[in-house]
């Protein structure tokens, strides 16, 4: 088993550490040049994460789906389940062109966008929106790779995508002058860049799939609404924490310029552990999928244990890094003093995060695997409840440490209610 665990694992850390990296590298490079861009890369970047978090559903769903159908050796199912997949991200894609103008305006305005940073967000924008369809269907093909156990095929497109996008950026940037629209447009290269690769790879290696569709099954109205609903629910889930995370941000700019730079740099922490301990909640959605599928109840509670204890590794890793090498890491964020000494006081909540985090990001993966769709739902809308809570009654007194503790308490709790839901309810989650 924890073979299995790391061969799917460590591939996924890998490809997960290289999306922070990328956000790292705009951070750095817009960080050079004043807060005012520092500000405007963290807003940009947070609308489009909350618009996309939002369509994550797809690639969790078409795991868990996918995984379950390969354990079953469901030749037509699998297949299927991408179709479905990409033919909804491409519908997604096509109505965020066609809706971009209301629905940038709306986001700069729940993000406390003015003012020059206005600008600069909207031009980020209104150029990285083109870039949706491609990554919404990345989304879904990704997603079925994780599902077929395939954890190789999500790390070369990964890799790829973000080398290409942090090159040209950086190219964009610094040598033509681009300013933030050279990161927008590099994002955009990248990801239709990484598409294009993503349908060589499925052909180099599952073209013979394609003569298992079958019109009647793949159009069929059990399958599709059985897809729907685990897609709403994981939707309403992802809603729930795209929310907390743009309040994060809606409230941390509302506190001013230096505010809203000291919090992007600070959350580039929580980016990185996040996106690392995800590679062990990826390979609990394919085990826990296909061991389900296969009707294995042993493998599912197996694969559970060494899934979290790995995942509680890695977390006290991540704290170790971040408690000798903070001010290193800090430095490579911004040369801004002004940013770097503002942000002293709330260093050591960035040192408790792991350790009380990582359980809800490798639930995540387990109830996915399970495709209790259902139950990761209603735990997401107890933490965000929490969240309301604690922020209402202990910001008042210490507003950045309450926020900051509220967002603690976010993920512990959600952590510790997925726990409790399966301890109670086992194989039988929804």
């Amino acid at each position: 088993m924890n073979k299995e665990i790391l061969r799917l694992a460590i591939p996924n850390i890998i490809s997960n550490v290289s999306v922070p990296l990328l956000s790292t590298v705009d951070t750095a490079l817009m960080g050079r040049m004043s807060e005012l861009h520092l500000g405007a890369i963290g807003l940009g970047t947070m609308l489009f994460n909350f618009l996309y978090w939002n369509f994550g559903f797809l690639r969790m769903s078409s795991t868990g789906l996918t995984a379950q159908a390969y354990g079953r050796k469901d030749e037509i199912e699998i297949i299927n389940t991408l179709c479905r997949a990409l033919l909804v991200a491409a519908i997604l894609g096509l109505l965020m062109l066609i809706f971009q103008n209301p629905i940038g305006a709306a986001g700069m305005y729940l993000l406390n966008a003015a003012g020059a940073q206005h600008a600069l967000v909207a031009e980020y924008f209104f150029i990285r929106i083109w870039a949706a369809p491609a990554t919404i269907a990345l989304y879904a093909i990704m997603g079925w790779y994780f599902g077929m156990q395939n954890a190789i095929y999500p790390l070369i497109l990964t890799v790829f995508i973000n080398v290409v996008n942090i090159l040209l950026s950086f190219y964009l940037v610094k040598e033509v002058g681009m300013d933030i629209g050279g990161v927008a447009w590099g994002t955009v290269a990248a990801q239709y860049s990484g598409l294009a690769l993503a349908f060589v790879l499925f052909l180099s290696r599952y073209r013979s799939y394609l003569s298992q569709i079958k019109r009647s099954s793949l159009l069929s109205t059990q399958s599709i609404l059985r897809f729907l609903n685990i897609n709403r629910d994981i939707f309403i889930r992802t809603l729930c924490l795209t929310f907390v995370f743009a309040f994060f941000y809606s409230r941390s700019a509302a506190g001013g310029e230096l505010l809203l730079a000291v919090n992007i740099i600070l959350l580039q922490f929580l980016n990185w552990m996040s996106y690392g301990i995800d590679g062990f909640g990826y390979a609990a959605e394919s085990l826990v999928g296909k061991y389900k599928g296969a009707d294995n109840e042993k493998g599912i509670n197996k694969a559970i244990r060494y899934s979290m204890f790995w995942g509680m590794i890695l977390a006290g890793l991540f704290t170790l890094i971040y408690w000798v090498f903070g001010d290193i890491i800090m430095r490579i964020f911004t040369d801004q003093e002004s940013v770097l000494q503002a942000a002293q006081p709330y260093f050591f909540w960035i040192l408790i995060l792991p350790m009380v985090g990582f359980a809800c990001y490798v639930w995540d993966g387990i109830y996915i695997g399970l495709t209790a769709s259902v139950a990761m739902r209603n735990s997401m809308l107890l933490a965000l409840l929490v969240f309301g809570i604690a922020y209402y009654f202990i910001t008042p007194y210490f507003p950045i440490h309450g926020l900051w503790f509220s967002l603690l308490l976010f993920l512990g709790v959600r952590g510790l209610f997925q726990w409790y839901l399966f301890f109670k309810r086992g194989m039988g989650l929804t």
